[in-house]
Parts: C-alpha cells; sequence; structure tokens
C-alpha cells in the first residue's frame, strides 16, 4: 500500500509540473514574437513527452500488478526465500542462486508468463532494474498473448 500511495504522489506532483510548465509554454506563444513561439513550443514538448512517459509507466505497473494478482490467486507466487544481512539488504549470494534457479525454469518453460514473471522478480532482488523490466514486458506478452520480440 506505502508503494502505491507514494507512486499516486508523485504522479500527481508531476502533472502539477506539467500543468505550470505547459501554461509557461502557452504564455510564451501568446507573446507572440518568433524567439518567444520558439521557445514556447520547445517548453511544450517537455510536458507532452513527461504525460506519456508516465502514463506508459502506469499502465506497466497495472499490467505488472494484475499478473501479480493471477499468479497469487493460482498459488504460484514466488516465496521470498532470500537471506538477509543484519541491516536487511539482500545477500548477494542468496540472491545469485535464487536467480539461477529461476533463469533455468524460464529455460525450461520459455513460453510461460509465469516462469517470466518469477525471473523479473529474481531480477529485481538482484538489483537489476532493466533486465528485471525486459522480463516483466516479456511476461506481460505473454499472458495477452501478443508476439514476443526477440533481442
Amino acid at each position: 500500500m506505502r508503494a502505491k500511495l507514494s507512486y499516486a504522489v508523485t504522479a500527481a506532483v508531476l502533472v502539477f509540473y506539467f500543468v505550470l510548465v505547459g501554461s509557461r509554454g502557452v504564455m510564451l506563444i501568446q507573446a507572440g514574437t518568433l524567439l518567444t513561439v520558439t521557445f514556447g513550443v520547445a517548453v511544450l514538448i517537455l510536458p507532452v513527452i513527461g504525460v506519456w512517459f508516465l502514463w506508459k509507466n502506469t499502465q506497466f505497473v497495472r499490467r505488472a500488478n494484475a499478473l501479480a494478482a493471477a499468479l497469487d490467486a493460482e498459488g504460484g507466487l514466488p516465496v521470498d526465500e532470500l537471506k538477509r544481512t543484519a541491516s536487511g539488504r539482500v545477500d548477494r549470494d542468496s540472491a545469485d542462486e535464487v536467480f539461477d534457479r529461476r533463469k533455468a525454469e524460464t529455460e525450461a518453460a520459455p513460453d510461460d508468463w509465469r516462469t517470466w514473471f518469477r525471473l523479473a522478480v529474481a531480477y529485481h532482488d538482484a538489483r537489476d532494474t532493466p533486465r528485471a523490466r525486459k522480463a516483466m514486458q516479456r511476461a506481460i506478452s505473454l499472458h495477452d498473448g501478443k508476439p514476443v520480440q526477440t533481442v
């Protein structure tokens, strides 16, 4: 619940920022000179890109949460079996061991979205966010029946 609240607050702050920047872009355009119109258009591009990015990220999070709920309903969510240090950080060797198992599981069933979901969690636990995101995107594509791009 705390993560959802943090995400909502961050999204609200970003939307406020986009509106603020967008209004400044409109003011620049309304000034009517070549220079201010050029800057106004450039300033308006930033909120458009920001809104697009926020929308795509929100869609990703919603789809990943839907997969987590589906996997939980099946009883297939990965159990947190990681060893932790005294400070609470994940032990690297423990994360590597779990990752190796998840990778082998995914290689054995590459068309199963469940294995890709669990691999994404293992990547996340190993602090490899880009690969975690790619694995989760693949899980979402497999779940939705969309063709998966191989890189």
